[in-house]
């Protein structure tokens, strides 16, 4: 019998806390310390059978792609985190530039978090973020909707408001304020006073408004059959008009077609249109993958994760931007033929590994000393507990070459929260130091204050940065004794 590995490798969790709680900015001498102490996540054993070609993707459930480009336009705020005198931070847009083209303007959700520099972002549903869990995440989209950058008539947004006469810079920072006020619940004011009036006008105004959809998604993101079959229905998410869909790259040479329900080819699907992989009956045991892809604007509201431990964002304005989403079908003449899929569940804190199985064979796994199985024909999610702010990285893998790859790291709570024994939950890791991702020039305020200069923290980025990187090597090397085995499942034959 020849077992085959999934990995785990993940951060350490905070001293005092449970998994999922929130509270940063604990001190660098705390989070050393954790990482010496950390247990592992979870350990067990995934017993299974398929024969697929490898596969190895992000976790991600498709979208906009991109990576962060620092803070552009800005003001000064003050956080007032109630031990002594206010904090200055600037306050305002960040740009991130979009794989295969296009640019992003983001206002911060997560104030309590450094970004890192050039930090790669994926576009993500609210309940996989700081955002499910808060009453008022339709607001912010509301402040999103009617502040700058989607209204650019500054003079009229002056006059609604009240507010006296408004600079771009002036106008994000208000924007940024309120929309703090109401992701983490800070106690945060703008120092321009037209600024700290617009600030207020949002917030006051501010109403619940629906999630937006996704700009392109696809559902579910892996598939599993028999050859001769059509694999599917993979259902298709989008904002856009239309999207394009490609074809596995080797379909010339396998058979294999991307079809609708009828069996006819499709080159183009719009929201709601179901895809199907039609296999050759004589086709072997393997896997392929269709993508869908469209140039459009990312609906305002999207939030961004950071696939690396970076401030959450959400989207305040997009250019026309390519954006994608993948699936993936196994298919194998017998046995079990399972499907596998991660997602991030804030709710539970942790990360839903999901298993379905069309083969004829029951699919059979350990996960954390608990065994579960899977029916010919039957799906079953078991959640993997990650820490709050922890990364993860599961590569799973099986015979045939089969492997899956899911990684991202758990951001589901802001600071407003604190961990037992941490205080009132209120401190800032918006650094010491101007952010090496802020530009320069670019920040200064009615009172000429200038973002990046002078001894201003920056929710950009933190001089702790080494630190964290070295710890980040440390949690690799905790975290890799973390290993789940996949093989197949057979009766028990001497000398297995």
């Amino acid at each position: 019998m020849t077992e085959h590995s999934i990995q785990a490798r993940t951060g350490g969790r905070r001293h005092g806390q449970e998994p999922g709680r929130g509270g940063r900015g604990r001190g660098l001498a705390r989070v050393g310390a954790t990482v010496l102490a950390s247990g592992l996540v979870a350990a067990g054993t995934l017993v299974g059978a398929t024969a697929a070609a490898a596969d190895d993707v992000t976790q991600h459930q498709g979208g906009a792609v991109a990576v962060l480009d620092g803070l552009k336009t800005y003001g000064i705020a003050q956080l007032n985190n109630g031990k002594g005198k206010p904090q200055d931070l600037p306050a305002g847009l960040f740009e991130m530039n979009v794989d295969g083209g296009g640019t992003l303007k983001t206002y911060c959700i997560d104030i309590h978090n450094p970004t890192q520099d050039r930090a790669k972002y994926l576009e993500t549903p609210w309940d996989q973020s700081s955002l499910g869990a808060n009453d008022d995440a339709g607001k912010i989209r509301w402040i999103l909707q009617h502040s700058y950058p989607q209204v650019d008539d500054l003079a009229g947004l002056a006059a609604k408001a009240g507010t006296g006469p408004l600079t771009e810079k002036t106008a994000a920072a208000g924007t940024q304020v309120a929309i703090w006020r109401f992701s983490d619940k800070a106690d945060v004011t703008a120092k321009d006073k037209n600024a700290e009036k617009l600030a207020d006008w949002l917030q006051e105004n501010a109403a619940n408004v629906a999630e937006p959809k996704a700009s392109v998604a696809l559902s579910p993101a892996a598939v599993s059959g028999k050859a001769g079959e059509r694999l599917g229905p993979i259902t298709v998410h989008t904002d856009a008009g239309q999207v394009s869909v490609a074809p596995p790259a080797d379909a010339a040479a396998s058979g294999v077609q991307v079809t609708d329900k009828d069996g006819k080819a499709v080159t183009q699907a719009a929201n709601g249109s179901e895809l199907y992989f039609a296999v050759p009956e004589d086709a072997a045991d393997g896997s392929a993958s269709l993508s869908v892809q469209a140039s459009t604007s990312v609906p305002v509201g999207r939030v961004f994760a950071g696939l690396t431990k970076s401030q959450t964002m959400i989207l305040a304005g997009s250019s026309e931007s390519t954006v994608t989403a993948t699936a993936t079908a196994t298919w194998a003449k017998k046995g079990a033929v399972p499907a596998v899929t991660a997602e991030k569940n804030c709710a539970k804190g942790g990360v839903d590994i999901t298993a379905s199985n069309s083969g004829d064979e029951a699919f059979t796994f350990e996960l954390a000393g608990t065994e579960h199985t899977v029916a010919a024909g039957e799906t079953s999610t078991v959640t993997i507990p990650v820490g709050e702010d922890e990364a993860y990285d599961f590569t799973i893998t099986g015979p045939g070459g089969f492997k899956k790859n899911f990684k991202g790291v758990l951001d589901c709570e802001t600071a407003g929260t604190p961990a037992p024994g941490d205080g009132d939950g209120t401190d800032t890791q918006t650094g010491a130091s101007p952010s090496p991702v802020a530009s320069t020039g670019t920040g200064t305020d009615n009172g000429g204050t200038t973002g990046t200069d002078g001894d201003l923290a920056a929710t950009g980025g933190s001089s702790a940065t080494p630190i964290i990187a070295g710890v980040a090597i440390a949690l690799v090397v905790v975290g890799g004794g973390a290993v789940f085995m996949l093989r197949r499942k057979k009766p028990q034959i001497s000398g297995e």
